[in-house]
């Protein structure tokens, strides 16, 4: 009698191995490339440091060694006053969006969902608009915008719950027609806004934010916001079996004992938090929440154990090499970062589409 392969129970276990380890690699390879990316992005600018001075300023002020400086006040101020809280926001802004996307197609059961359906990046615009055009200029403090930012996208998720469970469940359809609906009301409050304003300057700020931009970045707003986005993975991640089930089909979900309407309130509490954290410190940034989940399940599948880290590293990379673009092609001025997402993520989605027709 003889054994096939397909007869073979360590085959199973074989391909089990190989997935884990090529995931290991993607994970390893692309926190590498974070970490070289963020070393080489705080050089970057009108004022370039090499990437070794930028390690020993970072290694100074983190570790106290080295304990001589060799290189200048100005360069020491640029780099960890400025650069590297700006980089850094970069990629827990990036890492938030691709997650909250991932999470968002599975829950609404739509591959080209993002952030943005949820109507929350809307919501968030229209508080900002709101403080940019009427508050009191003198009193004009990132921190200021980025609570009535997030005042904005608290409202627009109240807002989503109640449409999305007026006279029925919270179904996938629901949330996505409310998320579309809430999206268009808000967007539509912030062109009021700023046509009814007599501040030509405040209208031009609230245009180049609502496109997005880093350049707010600062030590405080670094801290905030990774808190909130480290809370929002983690408690994603400890949701991976439950999302994995939701994305097998409600029936599945409800065969292995998860309740759909549940995971999908939680996980949309969840996802709203990071967002409006992240719109209310860097604006409107669009098509990384799209585009990156779809590149990560090309790495590592769709178990999303695995999914959501490398997700969060891939969005983390690409705003990081963005926001570079952004700020150093047409230097000295700079490019709203969604522009350059944009340029980016637009062809790419068009690949997607082509592969989504194919299959």
């Amino acid at each position: 009698m003889t054994t096939t392969l397909l007869d073979d129970p360590g085959v199973d276990d074989l391909d089990h191995d190989r997935r884990r380890g090529r995931t290991r690699w993607w994970i390893g390879g692309l926190t590498a490339a974070l970490a070289l990316a963020i070393v080489v992005a705080a050089g970057l600018g009108p004022v370039t440091v090499p990437p070794m001075t930028v390690l020993r300023i970072i290694g100074l002020h983190t570790f106290g060694t080295p304990d001589t400086a060799d290189w200048t006040t100005a360069q020491d101020s640029i780099v960890w006053l400025v650069r590297v809280p700006r980089v850094l926001l970069g990629a827990l802004v990036g890492a938030a969006l691709a997650v909250s996307g991932t999470v968002l197609q599975t829950v609404v059961r739509n591959v080209l969902a993002d952030p943005h359906i949820l109507g929350v990046t809307s919501g968030a615009s229209t508080g900002a608009a709101v403080y940019l055009l009427f508050g009191v200029t003198a009193a004009t403090t990132t921190a200021a915008l980025a609570a009535s930012a997030f005042a904005g996208a608290l409202l627009a998720t109240v807002l989503l719950f109640l449409i999305a469970r007026l006279n029925g469940q919270l179904t996938a359809l629901r949330l996505l027609l409310g998320g579309v609906t809430i999206g268009y009301i808000f967007a539509a409050a912030t062109s009021f806004l700023v046509f009814a304003s007599d501040r030509p300057e405040a209208a031009r700020t609230v245009l180049f934010w609502l496109l997005g931009s880093l350049a707010s970045a600062g030590w405080p707003s670094v801290a905030t916001t990774a808190a909130v986005v480290a809370a929002a993975t983690l408690a994603v991640l400890l949701m991976a079996p439950r999302l994995d089930a939701l994305a097998a089909g409600e029936d599945t979900a409800r065969t292995l004992g998860v309740a759909p309407q549940r995971v999908r309130l939680w996980a949309l509490l969840i996802v709203a938090l990071a967002v409006g954290a992240v719109v209310a410190v860097a604006g409107a940034i669009g098509f990384v929440g799209l585009i990156v989940p779809h590149v990560a399940r090309l790495c590592v599948g769709g178990t999303h154990r695995h999914l959501l880290v490398v997700s969060a590293l891939i969005g983390a990379l690409f705003l990081v090499i963005a926001d570079v673009a952004a700020r150093t092609v047409f230097a000295p001025r700079e490019l709203p970062l969604g522009i350059v997402t944009a340029a980016v993520g637009a062809p790419l989605l068009l690949v997607l589409i082509r592969r989504l027709r194919a299959s």
